[in-house]
């Protein structure tokens, strides 16, 4: 049957799809044909080329589905990141406009990590100063962030 079928199953399905999937079409209408061997009719020529026609059918919407979710995922990378990177030029726009100590006692904080006591070390001043000075260098760059130009909401929030 395999030998007698095999060319013009093929042939069916080269005819309504093209070369790249004939062959796996091909190969899983011939591995349902064996698991249904017994279910097959004499004259195997038509069922087989029914069941390539399902087959092919199943392999088009399962190749439209996975393009469909890569369409979705691209669009959602791309979203991301540009969301992302204009959220990071708005932050580097505002500390821009803050005085170089305010940018230093954010950026020991935000970027270095550093904890209120070792950032203090590093500006040789007490605690309860460096406390201060950061309160004044976040409220300053939330003021910075909440202007016309830079409005970044979600940011602000996350400076409260």
């Amino acid at each position: 049957m395999y030998d007698e079928c095999r060319q013009r199953v093929w042939a069916y399905v080269v005819s309504r799809a093209g070369r790249q999937v004939a062959d796996e079409v091909v190969s899983e209408t011939f591995a349902i044909a064996w698991r249904k061997f017994d279910q097959m009719p004499r004259n195997a020529l038509p069922w087989l080329l029914g069941v390539a026609r399902n087959v092919l059918r199943d392999t088009i919407r399962a190749e439209a589905r996975r393009e469909g979710i890569q369409r979705e995922m691209r669009a959602w990378i791309t979203a991301d990141v540009a969301d992302h990177v204009a959220e990071r030029l708005g932050v580097l726009k505002a500390m821009a406009r803050l005085s170089q100590d305010e940018r230093e006692i954010l950026i020991l904080v935000a970027w270095q990590g550093l904890s209120p006591k070792d950032a203090a070390k590093v500006l040789g001043c007490s605690v309860p100063a460096f406390r201060v000075r950061l309160h004044r260098a976040r409220k300053r760059l939330r003021t910075e962030l909440e202007s016309p130009l830079l409005s970044q909401p979600r940011l602000v929030e996350e400076l409260s």
